[in-house]
């Protein structure tokens, strides 16, 4: 009788979170359906044509793309990278402090990306990077890594100890431990941050605004910005601002959608730990 019980309560939480997630679903979609609509009320696919085909103040959407890209890339390599490596020592390798430093660490997600604009562009313009794609590089991953390594050391504790002994007996170094054992393993939580990652990176605003000054850098969200400045209230301005708010949201659509199977993944890993 409780099994039973558990059972239809256990549905019935399960409806109650589903109506949620469409309804913050439609709310989600409703901006994205909004600037479709007025992107094809007035000449329709010619305002598509007239975004991709014509110059704005120096700045394409292919160049903007092609610089959010690279800045993606970038981003999302190195949070891989460093944030895969720091939360396997934080999960797996013993050493004086580990607790303290991660709990330093976590610390940081309290901290806004307005707060170090200042030190960091100081920095920049003392180090040669302003004006560079390092300039945004740099900056999103110093505010993506905590989050990074809270999440991957989260799905390492959830891998068994023993794996590593066993591998240990058998003559395997640490470096073969990670690379060959737990990086495979972790694959659906890395894709997941991957795709976190270039989401956030094609949806920055602020440090490329901040930091890339040349037309040749600038970003498909700062592009959008421009055109925005560039264009008046007529309908035909309306419908070719809508088209570039439509044309930004594709890519993040497409790495979400291509992707979604490792997201749902990801987001469970390390919830329940062994």
């Amino acid at each position: 009788m409780k099994e039973k019980e558990l059972f239809i309560r256990s549905r019935m939480e399960s409806r109650v979170c589903n109506m949620l997630v469409y309804i913050l679903g439609v709310i989600w979609l409703f901006p994205v359906y909004s600037a479709l609509r007025n992107s094809l009320r007035f000449n329709g696919l010619g305002n598509y044509a007239y975004i991709l085909t014509h110059t704005m103040n120096g700045i394409t959407i292919y160049r903007a793309y092609l610089n959010s890209l690279i800045i993606a890339a970038g981003h999302a390599s190195l949070v891989l990278l460093i944030g895969a490596a720091a939360a396997f020592a934080f999960s797996k390798i013993r050493f004086t402090g580990k607790e303290v430093l991660y709990y330093f660490i976590l610390m940081c997600l309290a901290i806004p990306g307005t707060a170090i604009l200042v030190p960091v562009f100081i920095t920049l313009k003392k180090t040669g990077l302003y004006n560079t794609y390092w300039a945004v590089i740099l900056p999103e991953v110093t505010l993506t890594l905590p989050f990074a390594v809270m999440m991957l050391r989260n799905y390492y504790d959830g891998i068994p100890d023993d794996m590593m002994e066993s591998a240990h007996i058998d003559g395997a170094g640490l470096w073969t431990v990670f690379t060959r054992i737990y990086i495979p393993m972790a694959q659906p939580a890395l894709i997941n941050l991957g795709v976190l990652c270039v989401m956030w990176s094609f949806q920055d605003f602020l440090l490329p605004l901040m930091f890339l000054t040349k037309k040749g850098l600038t970003t498909a969200t700062a592009a959008v910005s421009t055109f925005k400045n560039l264009m008046g209230f007529t309908a035909n301005d309306i419908g070719y601002y809508n088209a570039s708010l439509v044309l930004l949201a594709v890519p993040s659509l497409l790495v979400l959608a291509t992707a979604q199977r490792y997201i749902r993944l990801g987001i469970t890993s390390g919830s329940v730990k062994g």
